[in-house]
Order: structure tokens, then sequence, then C-alpha cells
């Protein structure tokens, strides 16, 4: 019989010797949350997508950015393109599940936008598929993988790679990646909202600070 615990034991010590190679992200992480930040304020967009456990990773990075983490700001432009379900199916159906991203990234993309593809393996071809559609289309493309080399990393313009051979804590430690990239947005966005063109910041405002309404009147903005 397996001793109680062995399972945890085995699944944290797995988490904690990824965890050591991990830390020599935060360069990139800080700069990617940056670089969010000021893409976002002036008015582009971040395409994510992934499959499986991958796609819920997914579309909680995209509620962080639409909603909040931290502060009450302007809700920022984020897809993922797995939860347009009736556009998913229909792909699918009509041009096969290789194009499901693909297509989407040549009807939301623009030059300048992001796409950020979430995969275990790497290996996903529907995710190779969107990277070469997001490439074309002028995007910088992202990946969240497991351990190089893989197909996907190779695909696109820069790689976070995790690594472990254990799914579950390349996983865990995508969701952390996450989490990192949106505090570094909300770290960077004030200063990027300042920079923004004027034209945009004029026509759509990215309110980095928190609105108060006194006496049920109009919000008055109060900076972070």
């Amino acid at each position: 019989m397996m001793p109680t615990g062995s399972l945890l034991d085995t699944h944290l010590t797995n988490l904690a010797a990824a965890l050591v190679p991990y830390r020599r992200y935060e360069p990139q992480l800080a700069r990617w949350g940056a670089e969010l930040a000021h893409r976002l304020a002036a008015g582009g967009r971040l395409l994510v997508a992934g499959n499986g456990g991958s796609a819920a990773e997914a579309q909680h990075l995209t509620a962080e950015l639409v909603g909040k983490l931290h502060h009450d700001r302007q809700p920022l432009s984020a897809i993922a393109l797995h939860a347009e379900t009736s556009a998913v199916t229909a792909i699918a159906n009509d041009y096969g599940y290789t194009d499901v991203y693909a297509r989407q990234v040549r009807a939301h993309g623009r030059p300048g936008d992001v796409l950020l593809l979430l995969s275990t393996s790497g290996a996903s071809e529907n995710l190779l598929t969107a990277a070469r559609a997001g490439r074309d289309a002028g995007l910088t493309t992202w990946a969240l993988t497991g351990p190089t080399p893989n197909a996907l990393a190779d695909a696109c313009d820069e790689v976070l790679a995790v690594s472990s051979a254990d799914t579950q804590v390349v996983q865990e430690l995508h969701l952390v990646t996450s989490h990192l990239i949106c505090e570094y947005l909300e770290q960077e966005l004030p200063a990027s909202v300042q920079a923004a063109p004027a034209a945009t910041a004029s026509s759509s405002p990215v309110r980095a600070g928190v609105e108060v309404v006194l006496g049920g009147g109009a919000g008055q903005q109060v900076d972070a």
C-alpha cells in the first residue's frame, strides 16, 4: 500500500524542483507585463489560446485583464479564443480543428497586438497554426510551454518554458505566470497611460486609478 501523503510529497517535490529554474524568468515577466501595459493602454489587444486545462488558464488570464487583478481601472482588451464557442465549433466543422484559433487570429488580430499561446507539450497543431497566422498578421507571438525544445517555442517570438516533466506542475506555473504578468502590468499601467498617444487617450482613456463617486454625482478620478 502506498504510504499516506506520498502523492502530496511527490507533487510538492516536483513543484519545488521547478520553482528553482523558474526564478530566472523574473526579468522576462516584468518585461512582458510592461509591454502589455503599453500596448493595451494604446488600444492594442491580447489574444490568448490553449487546449484543455491550458484553455481554462487562458480564460483566467483574460478575465483578470478585462476585470481586474488588484486595482480598479478601465477594462483592457483581452480575448480567450476558445470561449467563442459558436465560432470554434463552426470553424472546426467547416475548416477542421487545426484552424479553430488561426482563423480567429486572422479575424481579430492587428499589427502590434499580442498573441499568447499556452501548451504543456508545445506540440498542439492548432496552436502552431495560430502562431504562424499571428506572425503573418504582424502580431507579437509569445508561448508558455513545458520543457524546450518544442515546436511551439520555435514558432513564437518568445517563450517562457517551465522546466518540469510533470504536466500538472507546468500548468500550475503557467497560472503563476499569468498572475505575475498581470501584477507587473498593473504596476506599469499608470505610466503607460501617461505615455499613450493623445488621440487614443482622449477617445478611450484607460483609468489606472480609482474612481470615487460622491453624493450620487459624477465620478472623480483618484490617481493610484
